[in-house]
């Protein structure tokens, strides 16, 4: 291959803003455990794991160090040169050329536009649809107001964002009943729920969970679903995407894209999906950096059913910067090894497992989410698939 393709990181999440605090935060970001208030295991740390190994191996050269240099000289080294010139070299030397960032989670995290600024790339928003109505209900005075409230910030997120995300598998677990609610449904879950909850609550009820499911589908903007691991508040058996096939069969005739997020260890399933319905799509960001150095046996377990310009890149980054160089260096020799021993064999072609690298690195993403004009990115947009979504009636038609 004579050159890596742009890569497009189609799942990704905020940079920490001051970095973490000291060996215990960082640590606490190379794990989906919870770090408080459990301490870890006596011999238990992050750093000896799959993804703390690939870590010490791709992003201590970018300090200057040694690969897998010693985790205390990785730690000196990095506090010694700053947060702010850190994540500066980490998301330069990613090579990713666009980030589409869910900017649900709190804390104090880069915006969008500071990653762009920081790492010399593009970067768009991803509306998490929990936390859009989690504050419509912080400021709503009333059923009516809060309703009116989701309806407008979809609304207005489809003038903005390049897609939604929901966290329905956390909130509910992915066996929630397929069909959209009905209005009067929708109205006394909403009034029970505000009426019970406290500002800042999380939003947890299947109804209105559902309802915003349902009018995100209709606004025709991709919309990503959390789906497989994730952190011990969600229940692993409730996250296998195969539960979401009467969801996926209900919302066909729309058309609007459906991209099941990190998928593992049911990604096998997750392919088998977007083999046969034509708006699924399968991203594997958060498994690529866990399972590290067995990337590439997870990647050609999912290239055996997913239509291969239905398979997209993206790195799950959230809170360190070393987590988008992980994520493309894992991805991108995963990628190579794979293809190259299908090339090897006679199994693929050399220029085919050339464009299919093209495709899964950015060139699907950049025609999904509309990326027009990305440096490099011309002639890698594949074919079929939705192009540019309707969105005249917004989400306006059920509130």
């Amino acid at each position: 291959m004579s050159g890596f393709p742009p890569l497009v990181d189609q799942h990704c999440h905020g940079v920490l803003r001051s970095g973490p605090a000291g060996r215990a935060g960082f640590e606490s970001c190379l794990t989906e455990a919870h770090a408080l208030p459990r301490p870890a295991a006596p011999g238990a740390s992050p750093f000896d794991t799959q993804l703390g190994f690939a870590l010490r191996r791709w992003c201590a050269p970018v300090l200057g160090l040694e690969p897998h240099c010693p985790p205390e000289e990785y730690l000196l080294r990095r506090a010694e040169l700053g947060t702010a010139e850190v994540t500066r070299r980490m998301l330069r030397a990613s090579g990713i050329s666009a980030y589409l960032v869910d900017t649900g989670l709190p804390g104090a995290l880069l915006t969008p536009g500071e990653i762009a600024e920081t790492a010399g790339a593009e970067a768009y928003e991803i509306v998490r649809l929990e936390r859009l109505a989690e504050r419509a209900a912080d400021t709503a005075r009333d059923v009516h107001a809060f309703l009116s409230g989701v309806s407008d910030a979809l609304h207005a997120a489809t003038r903005t964002a390049r897609g939604f995300k929901s966290v329905v598998a956390y909130r509910c677990g992915l066996d929630f009943e397929p069909a959209p609610p009905n209005t009067s449904l929708v109205r006394t879950h909403a009034e029970r729920w505000l009426t019970s909850r406290s500002p800042g609550d999380r939003l947890t009820d299947p109804v209105l969970v559902r309802h915003l499911l349902w009018s995100a589908v209709r606004t025709g903007l991709p919309l990503q679903l959390h789906t497989g691991f994730g952190d011990p508040d969600l229940r692993l058996d409730r996250c296998d995407p195969l539960l979401l096939t009467d969801f996926v069969r209900a919302t066909e005739a729309y058309g609007t894209p459906l991209v099941l997020l990190h998928c593992y260890p049911y990604h096998r399933g997750a392919g088998y999906l977007a083999a046969v319905f034509p708006h699924v799509h399968v991203d594997f960001g958060l498994t690529v950096p866990y399972v590290g150095a067995r990337s590439g046996a997870v990647l050609a377990e999912l290239l055996e059913l997913v239509p291969f310009g239905k398979l997209l890149f993206s790195t799950d980054a959230y809170g360190l910067p070393e987590l988008y160089v992980v994520g493309a260096r894992l991805f991108e020799e995963a990628v190579s090894g794979v293809t190259g021993e299908w090339v090897d064999r006679g199994a693929w072609s050399a220029p085919d497992a050339e464009r299919v690298t093209g495709l899964i690195a950015g060139g699907s993403a950049a025609r999904l989410y509309g990326l027009d004009g990305l440096d490099g990115l011309d002639g890698l947009e594949g074919s079929g698939g939705p192009g540019e979504p309707d969105v005249s009636d917004g989400p306006r038609t059920e509130v």
